[in-house]
């Protein structure tokens, strides 16, 4: 995977598929125009990793009968995924051993995302959580693999969390009350993690919020974890990505792009919002809840 290109890459197919079926050109038939496998144009539509020279892009172009300025983006969508960044993407490679494969595109999205909101029902968001908390969880999942192996699992962890230390990063996290009944790792790793969330708390593009037991709406109750990405202008094209949402699955994960899917989760957000306590209020919960339920 390289780093920084997966929104290019899912705007010039976005792209690429709208000039096609406005010619009503079937992707057998774009795949003939660039001499390749209907497979791999697929996946060039899809957003996926392919070959995304000029010349094809202007030979998809020409077929699909694109105007200037429609050429135009093409190109530079190109070019973005030509040119991403590949410092972080030597970072995956050196964990890909420790990735699972369905977990490449989600730290692409977090990677590119500008704002991400995180709602979470039974355990702390990964950005957030301390390496005791993760490692508990590793070991409850994984309880034969090799200490080395959880190591490398526990270091990818941290080093995603550098992306807090940005600050054109926004991090919501949105917590219901009963992610602080649950003890991780006994009550010192649970209560470490708790004032690490107080601490983090106070850095300015970080917030946490606890959807209180006494919420007046249940929406909370109705609706799955599920993490959202938004995503910034793109640096050459200026194109903006629609928003993402990541629904975590014990045995299968979902990636949901379809405007009327995006549209629900971005409403529920909007209600978890309304209903969550303020920050500071949060943050004297969690307090609360290490000094008296945690027996400090």
């Amino acid at each position: 995977m390289a780093a920084g290109s997966t929104l290019p890459r899912r705007a010039l197919g976005r792209q690429l598929r709208k000039l096609r079926e406005r010619n009503e050109i079937s992707q057998n038939g774009a795949a003939r125009i660039i001499e390749t496998s209907p497979q791999t144009y697929g996946r060039l539509e899809e957003g996926k990793v392919t070959k995304t020279t000029d010349l094809i892009i202007n030979a998809l172009a020409n077929a699909f009968r694109a105007d200037d300025v429609e050429r135009r983006l093409l190109l530079d969508l190109a070019q973005e995924i030509r040119q991403a960044p590949t410092s972080k993407a030597g970072l995956w490679r050196a964990h890909a051993d420790v990735i699972p494969k369905a977990f490449n595109h989600f730290l692409g999205l977090e990677e590119s995302a500008s704002h991400v909101v995180s709602w979470q029902t039974t355990l702390v968001p990964g950005l957030l959580q301390t390496r005791e908390y993760r490692r508990a969880l590793v070991w409850a999942e994984h309880p034969d693999m090799p200490p080395e192996e959880v190591e490398r699992v526990l270091d990818l962890v941290v080093k995603r969390q550098e992306l807090l230390t940005n600050s054109d990063f926004r991090f919501d996290a949105i917590l219901s009350e009963a992610v602080l009944h649950y003890l991780v790792g006994g009550p010192g790793v649970t209560s470490d993690q708790f004032r690490h969330l107080v601490e983090l708390s106070e850095i300015p593009n970080v917030s946490v919020r606890i959807v209180p037991f006494t919420a007046k709406s249940p929406v909370g109750l109705l609706t799955r974890s599920f993490v959202m990405f938004g995503f910034g202008p793109l640096p050459t094209s200026k194109q903006i990505e629609p928003p993402v949402v990541y629904v975590e699955g014990f045995v299968g994960d979902l990636y949901l792009e379809r405007d009327v899917e995006v549209t629900q989760y971005v409403d529920v957000s909007q209600k978890l919002a309304d209903v969550a306590l303020p920050e500071a209020a949060s943050r004297d919960l969690l307090l609360a809840r290490i000094n008296k339920e945690l027996g400090e």
